[in-house]
C-alpha cells in the first residue's frame, strides 16, 4: 500500500500528525509532508476529513533481495553489560554467519556503551555497530525502534536475532512492521536450508504440542526472537579482533513518546530461570503447593531458583513466572533436579541446555529418567532430605 498526499487539498490543520503512531508526518510549510518512518498503517487517511491523504496498491518492484547479506544481533544490555540471551545469540549467529559466509554484526544501543563492544566481539562479532545517544541511556520503544530500524536500513542484513526477553518481545514486532518484513516470535532452533539458504525458524505451535518451522522467503531481514537458555555463547576470545563502527541516527524530540523520570527497582524477588545456575524443579509428583516446600528447602540449599512443570503450575501449586518448558521457560543451568517430573517432549525440549540433569522419580520408565544424567527411582519427599542433609554433611566436611 502507497499513502498519497495531495498538496492542494491540504490544509495544513495537523490532524494526521496526532493520528500517526510512529511520527510519519512532518508539517512543512503548512502541508503535511511523508517522512521514512510510514509503515503504511493508514491511520492518517482515517483522519483527514479534507480527504487529502489517501491510500493505493503498492507498485512498487520488490527489494533485491541480493543486497541483504550479513547476520545481525540486537546486543540487549543491563545494568551495564551485555545480557547473557545477547552472548547466546551471538554464538549461534557465529555458527549461521560461517554457514553464510557472511559477517555476523552486533547492534549497541545506548548511552556510553561502546566499551561494551570488545566484550562482543570476543563472543564472536565481527561488527558492532554503536548507536549513542542520551536519548538511549534507558530503554524506550519508539527511541530503541527508530535507531535499530536505522541500522538495519543502513547495512541490510538477510537475519536480524533478537532474544524474547520483554525488551525484545517489545522491540522486534515493530521493528518487523517499519521494515515490512515477517517475524517469528520465540524461537528454540535455528537453521540454514542448504539448498535456498533461507533461514529456518523453529518455534512451539499449538500450545506446544507440535513444533512449526517457519521460513520468510519474499522479503528481508528474516527476523526472529530467540528463547533465552536455548542457545550455548562461544567462550570468550579476549585476543579476537573486530571493528567497532559508530552509527548516526538523527533521534528527535518526537521519538520520546515516554519520558523516563525515575527507576525503582522492585523489592520482590525476581525469578530469573534463564540466567540460573542451579534450578531445583518440582512436578505432579510433589503431591501439592504445601508439600513445595521440599523443592524450595532444596533449591534454597544450593543457592538455586524453583521451577516446576507445566502440571505443576497449571494445578495452581506455583506461578507460572517458575514454568519450565516450551510453554514456559527454555533453561540452560549447570546443575537441573527435576523432582517428581515425568518428563513431558516439551519439558525436555526446555531443560536441553542444561549441562548436569538429576532426576528423582518412582516410575523408572518416565522419559525425565532416561535424559537425566544421574537417575534416582524413589519417593522425592524421602531422596530430598537426604540429598540435603548428605549437602551440609559435605560442606561441614570441607569447612573443618
Amino acid at each position: 500500500m502507497a499513502i498519497n498526499i495531495d498538496k492542494t487539498i491540504c490544509v495544513g490543520c495537523g490532524a494526521c500528525l496526532k493520528a500517526c503512531p510512529y511520527d510519519a508526518i512532518d508539517m512543512i510549510g503548512r502541508k503535511a509532508i511523508m517522512n521514512a518512518n510510514c509503515v503504511h498503517c493508514g491511520s492518517c487517511v482515517d483522519s483527514c476529513k479534507f480527504k487529502a491523504i489517501t491510500s493505493t496498491a503498492s507498485d512498487a518492484p520488490k527489494a533485491d533481495l541480493a543486497e541483504w547479506k550479513g547476520i545481525l544481533v540486537f546486543a540487549e544490555t543491563r545494568d551495564g553489560a551485555p545480557a547473557k540471551v545477547a552472548l547466546e545469540l551471538l554464538g549461534r549467529g557465529r555458527g549461521l554467519a560461517d554457514e553464510r559466509k557472511v559477517p555476523l554484526y552486533a547492534a549497541l544501543l545506548g548511552h556510553q556503551v561502546e566499551p561494551l563492544a570488545q566484550t562482543l566481539i570476543a563472543h564472536g562479532a565481527d561488527v558492532v555497530l554503536t548507536v549513542d545517544d542520551p536519548q538511549l541511556a534507558e530503554f524506550r520503544t519508539a527511541p530503541f525502534c527508530r535507531a535499530l530500524t536505522g541500522v538495519i536500513r543502513e547495512i541490510k542484513p538477510e537475519i536480524v536475532l533478537i532474544g524474547a526477553t520483554v525488551i525484545g518481545r517489545d522491540l522486534a514486532p515493530r521493528t518487523a512492521n517499519r521494515l515490512r518484513t515477517g517475524l517469528t516470535a520465540d524461537c528454540t532452533e535455528l537453521a540454514i536450508e542448504a539448498a535456498s539458504g533461507l533461514l529456518l525458524q523453529t518455534r512451539p505451535a499449538f500450545g506446544g504440542n507440535v513444533m512449526a518451522t517457519i521460513i520468510c522467503p519474499n522479503h528481508r531481514p528474516q527476523m526472529s526472537t530467540v528463547r533465552p537458555g536455548v542457545m550455548k555463547p562461544l567462550a570468550a576470545d579476549p585476543n579476537r579482533k573486530g571493528e567497532v563502527k559508530p552509527v548516526k541516527i538523527g533521534l528527535k524530540d518526537a521519538d520520546l513518546k515516554v519520558i523516563v523520570r525515575e527507576t525503582i527497582r522492585s523489592a520482590a524477588k525476581h525469578v530469573d530461570l534463564a540466567e540460573a545456575q542451579v534450578i531445583v524443579a518440582g512436578g505432579r509428583g510433589v503431591g501439592g503447593a504445601q508439600q513445595f516446600g521440599v523443592v524450595r528447602d532444596l533449591a534454597a540449599l544450593l543457592g538455586g531458583e524453583i521451577g516446576a512443570s507445566r502440571a505443576a503450575v497449571e494445578s495452581g501449586w506455583i506461578g507460572h513466572d517458575h514454568q519450565v518448558g516450551q510453554t514456559g521457560k527454555s533453561v540452560s543451568p549447570k546443575l537441573y533436579i527435576a523432582l517428581g517430573i515425568s518428563g513431558a517432549i516439551q519439558h525436555l525440549a526446555g531443560i536441553s541446555g542444561a549441562d548436569f540433569v538429576v532426576a528423582v522419580n518412582r516410575d523408572p520408565l518416565a522419559p525425565i529418567m532416561k535424559a537425566a544424567d544421574v537417575a534416582i527411582v524413589g519417593d522425592l519427599h524421602q531422596v530430598a532430605p537426604l540429598l540435603a542433609a548428605e549437602i551440609r554433611r559435605h560442606r561441614k566436611e570441607a569447612s573443618a
